[in-house]
């Protein structure tokens, strides 16, 4: 079984909505293209024409209504998702066919959506998500000047074909399962955040003290989105007309007297505020992915505001969380494109019932179980956005999964763990094969579920 070495920044990354595969992924993938351009030779770079986006699989399937092409399009002129503000990507959205330049060497090229091609669905590149993007010369019957293949995996993940992993350090307590984890925690007296903790520093390098200042921007720029979500009404952006109900449901919650429906009223509504930002583009965390972006976030405020959880109790419940989405990306899948949305949403839900399990001081077995419960019961969740636009049923799935997440935790607290029957390692098995065998058509390209049957609304 092969070792996790990925950081949780790897995880948790910043960036603009609304799907980490279609937007973070190829923005990342049009960023490296043009910095990898730019080292070229001159002379090679003076006979450039132009360049040329081709997207496959569900990228091609729901890219217009996730944005791909105005993110490669941003990545190419120069910007991250870490850095690019929202306000530059509405205004590619507003204006796709307006000409712009990118400068590589002695050549200036123009730029626009045009640029972006949608090509095939079903293609025979080994990774759904699949871009290829190139240099062309004046004679495009002579190929590419030069070309790359990228793959976005999910949860802003993207491997270059051709090129190696960057090497990192061996963590210093090696798992690849939870069974595997648990014997390091049981042989070495550690509790879950601390593990994570010390792999973290093994692996990236970091101290603990940059370790969390990075988790306090991380929880910051996720309770920024629930902020931002709860402060503004109106349409969503895109054709389906959707109206933003964060604030409607939080300013509901505080008049209803029962203290569960408060709670539960509250909890939906951060949800809800944070998928809103996400659907309309705007800056939000990856966790695990965009299209689960607003579960953790609303486990954050509640476990900040109503269960009065210390800042350090939040980040130690981060990195408990971070194991789940570890587990989950290794030995399955984090992206919709490869195992609907079991693996986003499901996957985000497991994460926030071990975040609270372990930050309310619950050890590893409840921390599992509580992860395992609520992706059990997310199981064959299909990936159907209507539109291909992350908003139905995506914002209310994540109110509906953080209620779950919360559930899960309260089951789990209130059985003896010995009698829990299911490990976490069964349950993402369950949801690999379940994904393997699901159909293409609801994993994310929009061609089944939902999305054919609620197609005019």
């Amino acid at each position: 079984m092969p070792v996790i070495d990925l950081s949780v920044f790897d995880l948790f990354k910043v960036g603009p909505g609304p799907s980490s595969s279609h937007t973070i992924g190829p923005m990342r993938a049009g960023y490296d293209f043009i910095q990898a351009a730019r080292a070229l030779p001159a002379e090679l770079l003076s006979r450039a024409a132009g360049l040329e986006v081709r997207l496959y699989g569900s990228l091609s399937a729901t890219g217009k209504g996730h944005g791909t092409d105005r993110a490669v399009l941003a990545g190419l002129l120069g910007r991250s998702p870490e850095s690019c503000p929202p306000e530059f990507l509405d205004e590619l959205a507003a204006h796709p066919l307006a000409r712009r330049t990118t400068e590589l060497g002695p050549a200036s090229l123009g730029l626009s959506t045009a640029n972006v091609i949608f090509d095939s669905i079903e293609h025979s590149y080994a990774s759904n998500n699949t871009l290829v993007i190139r240099l062309l010369g004046a004679d495009a019957a002579a190929g590419a000047l030069f070309e790359r293949e990228y793959a976005s995996i999910g949860g802003g993940f993207l491997v270059i074909k051709g090129q190696p992993e960057p090497k990192r350090g061996a963590p210093a307590y090696p798992y690849g399962t939870m069974s595997e984890l648990r014997k390091q925690l049981d042989d070495n007296g550690l509790t879950l955040h601390r593990l994570i903790l010390e792999n973290e520093m093994a692996v990236t390098g970091a101290d603990e003290a940059e370790i969390m200042a990075g988790l306090d921007t991380i929880l910051r720029v996720m309770d920024e989105a629930v902020s931002a979500g709860l402060a503004v009404d109106g349409v969503l952006p895109g054709p389906i007309g959707l109206n933003r109900k964060a604030r409607h449901i939080f300013e509901r919650s505080k008049i209803k007297r029962q203290t569960h429906e408060n709670i539960i009223g509250q909890m939906c509504a951060f949800a809800f505020a944070a998928a809103e930002e996400n659907a309309a583009g705007h800056i939000i965390v990856t966790a695990p992915t965009c299209g689960s972006a607003g579960i953790i976030p609303a486990m954050a405020r509640i476990m900040r505001t109503r269960l009065a959880l210390s800042e350090q109790s939040i980040r130690e419940g981060l990195l408990a969380a971070a194991a789940v989405g570890f587990l989950a990306k290794q030995n399955a899948t984090i992206a919709g494109a490869e195992g609907g949305c079991q693996a986003e949403i499901g996957v985000a839900a497991a994460m926030a019932a071990a975040m609270l399990a372990h930050a309310t001081g619950y050890g590893a077995h409840v921390a599992e179980n509580a992860a395992e419960t609520a992706l059990e019961h997310h199981l064959g969740m299909t990936c159907d956005p209507v539109g291909g636009y992350v908003q139905i049923p995506c914002i209310e799935r994540n109110a509906m999964s953080v209620v779950k997440a919360y559930t899960a935790f309260v089951i789990a607290t209130d059985i003896l763990p010995a009698q829990h029957k299911v490990g976490l390692d069964q349950a993402i098995e369950a949801m690999r094969a379940t994904g393997r065998d699901m159909s293409c058509k609801y994993k994310e390209t929009a061609q089944g579920g939902l999305a054919l049957c609620v197609p005019n609304c």
